[in-house]
């Protein structure tokens, strides 16, 4: 009788609405975040170039990162490349957004590192 039941109801042209059951979604292609391809590639737009090392404090309750901004990689080569760097530095970090922040303030070694991998680096800030 289930089955029956079913079939009935599987030809109309209905969406889900709300569901626990699988979790978050992706808007674009309806598949759960996990298994979502449309994000893995994302493409950034190209910068001029310049990478550009600077400190923030906003949101961190007062506390400083140095930010790496324009680093014209993927996601895999920003983590790789950001696991080299927290290293040199000797301190923690992550990679967000196309961006690696590195906790504390590591400008003037940052730069020397960068330009010594071959990058056009600037200091950006104060």
């Amino acid at each position: 009788m289930k089955r029956a039941y079913m079939a009935r109801f599987e030809n109309r042209n209905t969406r889900l609405v709300y569901s626990i059951e699988h979790g978050r979604t992706c808007p674009k292609c309806k598949k759960n975040l996990d298994r979502c391809s449309c994000r893995k590639m994302t493409v950034r737009p190209a910068g001029d170039g310049i990478i550009r090392v600077g400190r923030a404090t906003k949101g961190r309750k007062g506390k400083g990162v140095t930010v790496i901004i324009g680093l014209p990689m993927s996601d895999g080569q920003l983590k790789q490349l950001a696991k080299t760097l927290k290293q040199k530095c000797g301190s923690g970090g992550t990679v967000k957004a196309g961006t690696i922040e590195i906790q504390g303030d590591h400008r003037d070694l940052l730069v020397t590192e960068l330009k010594g991998m071959g990058y056009t680096v600037r200091r950006s800030g104060g």
